[in-house]
């Protein structure tokens, strides 16, 4: 697995340089590469926590770690991203564990629950996710909500 260079920050540890390359990275991906149109800047990154994994000086993957209450009653991992150049490479399951993991320490030990890309069920099914809603539409992209237990 390659050398990648870690960091998780709140919203106010955050540099300019920092805050606009992820900003920058969420409107190219989510946006632009899965053409959808969709409120980006949501008001809930200042709560948030931001981690991601730079190689090279470049950003390569990124998750928004967002505390119970906010999203959902539980605490949720959202804006998940591994650039396309970094796909298939077992990236997305690091970023995915460093998450899990920092989500649990940073908000206690409750269950995880996310708003998963339908598509995506069987990569999150691996971490340990279960689905618990009936598919709805997010924007024009199919959803569902998972939920991970930290019991299981």
């Amino acid at each position: 697995m390659m050398d990648y260079n870690w960091k998780l920050k709140n919203f106010d540890e955050l540099t300019n340089r920092e805050l606009y390359r992820l900003l920058k990275l969420r409107t190219e991906v989510f946006m632009l590469e899965q053409a959808c149109l969709y409120p980006e800047l949501d008001d809930k990154d200042y709560v948030c926590l931001h981690l991601w994994a730079e190689k090279d000086g470049e950003i390569v993957a990124y998750t928004r770690l967002v505390p119970p209450g906010i999203s959902y009653p539980q605490a949720s991992i959202g804006r998940v991203i591994v650039v396309k150049e970094a796909r298939g490479t077992g990236l997305s399951q690091l970023l995915m564990h460093k998450s899990i993991t920092a989500t649990l320490e940073a908000f206690g030990t409750q269950d995880i629950q996310i708003g998963a890309q339908f598509h995506l069920k069987s990569f999150y099914e691996k971490l340990g996710f279960e689905q618990n809603s009936e598919p709805y539409p997010d924007y024009g992209i199919l959803h569902i909500d998972m939920t991970k237990s930290v019991l299981k």
